[in-house]
């Protein structure tokens, strides 16, 4: 049962993590934390799949994932590469929602945070993750025995400071937006967890 439990969360938290970000994120080249948001950031200067791109940078946390705790490596590797490919096969949806549903970017920030917060605490409460820097999270949770929720909040914070100098400054303003909310619907989801 407990096996169903995660495929479905892996499943569910990866769908609303794409929804996220291809139908409210990257119509305003908006920005995630983490290696999703290092994605986007590759994705919106070069045209790369941001999925590829996750699953590269990904790539050197699951090393360290396989020699300090086997257990975080193979709870995250089926997350991540759920995850990248629904970012992948949900984008080119994204241009028939913004020619249906005219959303001002503030809310397309604050909407899109929701959607990636409960993606990210729907698989985190199963105990599994996108990887990535949620790998690198649920590290840092444990050692310094702190909500899993805030720790991801400080490493989007330093993603989109990149992204607001590379992209531009309204990018920052609104990616802010977008991972206080991501911060707080993974940190409702995470509340009761202990890692």
């Amino acid at each position: 049962m407990f096996y169903f439990r995660k495929v479905g969360s892996i499943v569910i938290g990866s769908i609303l993590l794409s929804i996220g970000i291809n139908f409210f994120l990257v119509p305003f080249h908006l920005l995630d934390g983490g290696i999703i948001g290092l994605g986007l950031i590759i994705k919106y200067l070069t045209g790369v799949q941001a999925g590829l791109i996750i699953i590269v940078f990904s790539i050197p946390i699951f090393i360290i994932a396989w020699i300090y705790n086997k257990d975080y490596f193979y709870n995250s590797l089926h997350g991540m590469l759920v995850s990248s490919f629904a970012i992948d096969f949900l984008y080119p949806l994204h241009d028939t929602f913004i020619s249906q549903f005219q959303i001002p970017p503030l809310l397309s920030s604050i909407i899109g945070g929701m959607f990636i917060g409960l993606g990210i605490g729907i698989m985190l409460r199963s105990k599994t993750s996108t990887g990535g820097t949620d790998l690198l999270a649920q590290f840092l949770a444990k050692i310094f025995q702190v909500n899993v929720g805030l720790v991801i909040f400080f490493i989007d914070a330093l993603i989109i400071c990149l992204g607001g100098l590379l992209i531009s400054p309204n990018s920052f303003f609104l990616s802010s937006i977008t991972i206080i909310f991501v911060g707080l619907f993974t940190s409702m989801c995470t509340w009761n967890l202990e890692y």
